[in-house]
């Protein structure tokens, strides 16, 4: 009996849909490459969570306007 082994691979995935809740290691890795995207440069380390997982879960750093309301066509 052979068991499945997943293989770790440091390629990107692509961006997950809305709502989708990433886990915590995709979140500290995607930090990670934040950080290194500096060059190690010194930052907020909080900055980078929070950036990753609005990255990870599609939200972007814009306010989302409120939807108006529905016209019906007459």
């Amino acid at each position: 009996m052979s068991k499945n082994v997943k293989s770790s691979s440091t390629t990107m995935r692509k961006p997950r849909a809305a709502g989708v809740h990433p886990t915590t290691e995709e979140i500290a890795l995607r930090a990670y490459h934040i950080y290194l995207e500096r060059r190690g440069a010194p930052g907020n380390a909080l900055e980078d969570w929070t950036r990753a997982e609005r990255e990870l879960r599609g939200e972007s750093s814009k306010p989302r306007r409120k939807p108006g309301p529905k016209l019906v066509a007459a």
